[in-house]
């Protein structure tokens, strides 16, 4: 049957640039553009995992090149992308998730060092690789950048301020960027992940999971990193070329559930 719609969604062919991609929700979302046709940029500061990822996607036809370093090194993020950029001749899409969770109370000894730390991986690189990546995406017909929040951008919880403040920035640098690059076409989107199965999370007792996502959350369960995966997924696409600045939950229902 002829398509009667006119808007595309299809990543074929484009460039896309993943940090964080050597597991979890960055795992995912390097296998799900795979499975679209976008040509990989992957990035994660394990290069073992990383390979592995990058063999899985060559084994099944992808394209992918790896690059393994701290995404807080501003440096490396720079020439990381000029190399991308030079290899596949351009990059049309971010991704932002690379990320990390201290737990810090505020009287804490090594609040500062974790403080720190959180600001330099959850928020300065993110705006690092988009200053870095600009210049590609402005020559791009359908600049995507999505960048990975969380739901305690949305709130709260205790003894995790330097996670929780830097991921409100996230979602502040979202649309900030969405209203200053709007006008260039390029969109700027996050996701706000909530109890989601990753290394973040594994170290939780199951019993503590079940127990929280049948009090907190609508759908009762944690959520695995291709959920998410599809959300930024969608964000990417050149028919969502009228969405930007928007904040996403997918989280299962927990930031609707009042009791």
């Amino acid at each position: 049957m002829a398509r009667i719609s006119t808007l595309s969604r299809s990543i074929d062919g484009r460039i896309a640039l993943v940090t964080g991609a050597a597991s979890g929700m960055g795992e995912a979302t390097a296998y799900l553009f795979a499975d679209e046709g976008a040509r990989l940029a992957l990035v994660d500061l394990n290069a073992e995992p990383l390979q592995r990822v990058a063999e899985k996607i060559r084994s099944n036809g992808g394209e992918v090149e790896t690059a393994a370093f701290d995404v807080s090194d501003q440096v490396a993020v720079q020439q990381a992308v000029e190399t991308f950029a030079e290899h596949f001749g351009g990059i049309d899409i971010v991704v932002n998730n690379a990320g990390i969770s201290i737990p810090a109370p505020i009287d804490s000894e090594d609040y500062e060092a974790a403080w720190q730390r959180s600001f330099d991986v959850l928020i300065s690189a993110q705006q690092r690789l988009i200053r870095a990546a600009l210049p590609h995406l402005r020559a791009s017909d359908s600049a995507r950048i999505v960048n990975i929040a969380s739901t305690e951008g949305l709130g709260a919880t205790k003894y995790g301020s330097p996670y929780t403040a830097a991921k409100h920035a996230v979602i502040g640098l979202t649309r900030s960027l969405a209203v200053e690059l709007g006008t260039e076409g390029i969109t700027v989107n996050c996701i706000c992940p909530g109890p989601i199965h990753t290394g973040m999370t594994e170290a939780i007792p199951m019993d503590a999971k079940q127990e929280f996502a049948r009090r907190r959350v609508a759908l009762k369960r944690y959520a695995h990193p291709e959920e998410v995966a599809h959300g930024t997924l969608n964000f990417v696409l050149p028919a969502s070329s009228f969405m930007t600045g928007v904040a996403l939950p997918v989280d299962g229902g927990l930031t609707i559930r009042n009791a």
